[in-house]
């Protein structure tokens, strides 16, 4: 029966955070988007609106400061609190009322020989702070943060505004994110009114166009390499 009814979690999507806990098999991971208004101007003229800030990671990948939690000695919060000291530097606190979504993380080599094997629950949560905050995460992550240059490659803030060369969130959103970092990074901005759907969709779209073409600009750079090796 229990083994029936978390196949059926798997199939809904999201879980609330109590569902989520009650798989006592699964590894837990959980990551946190923070976030501030602000009214500055990138050149003076493109509204930024909000700072939002995520980071790349050591595989080269985007994606949101956090990590793996074990339910059984800590509390999810707790957990994410100590894996931001580690991160940011800052013992930033996390709460309850922070939690956004529960997941399964989409299985890299399915299928698995059970639905407990290897399963990792993915916790994600939003937490505003002003923006004197941000900018103290950011200086302290690249100066004191345990784990900046080894685990964290370095701080990055999502560009909401659109320029007319086309630069900007489009560019951002056709970089290589870790798991499902991109789709919550979407999903959040719809939740808490940052960005419009159509100015998603519109982003979006233009993502897919860039990837076309950067598929090319990888095998022209691959080619080169190809002549290289025949000059040697």
């Amino acid at each position: 029966m229990i083994k029936r009814n978390f196949l059926l979690l798997m199939a809904s999507g999201q879980l609330s955070r109590e569902e989520a806990l009650e798989c006592t098999r699964c590894r837990h991971a959980c990551h946190v988007m923070l976030y501030s208004d602000t009214k500055s101007q990138l050149f003076g003229k493109f509204p930024i609106r909000h700072i939002i800030l995520m980071q790349m990671r050591f595989d080269g990948l985007l994606g949101f400061p956090g990590g793996l939690v074990d339910p059984s000695k800590e509390t999810l919060e707790e957990g994410l609190t100590r894996e931001l000291s580690e991160e940011l530097g800052l013992p930033l606190p996390i709460s309850v009322e922070d939690h956004v979504e529960s997941c399964f993380a989409p299985p890299s080599s399915p299928p698995f020989s059970s639905p407990f094997s290897s399963r990792l629950m993915l916790h994600f949560y939003v937490k505003k702070i002003e923006e004197e905050q941000i900018r103290e995460v950011e200086r302290v992550a690249a100066s004191t943060a345990t784990d900046h240059g080894q685990e964290v490659l370095g701080m990055v803030r999502v560009p909401l505004y659109t320029m007319k060369s086309g630069g900007g969130l489009a560019h951002f959103l056709s970089h290589s994110f870790i798991g499902n970092a991109r789709s919550q990074l979407v999903s959040s901005l719809l939740r808490f009114n940052m960005a419009s759907l159509e100015e998603l969709r519109k982003a979006l779209t233009r993502s897919q166009e860039i990837h076309s073409q950067n598929a090319e600009s990888l095998r022209a750079a691959l080619s080169l390499t190809g002549a290289q090796r025949k000059q040697l």
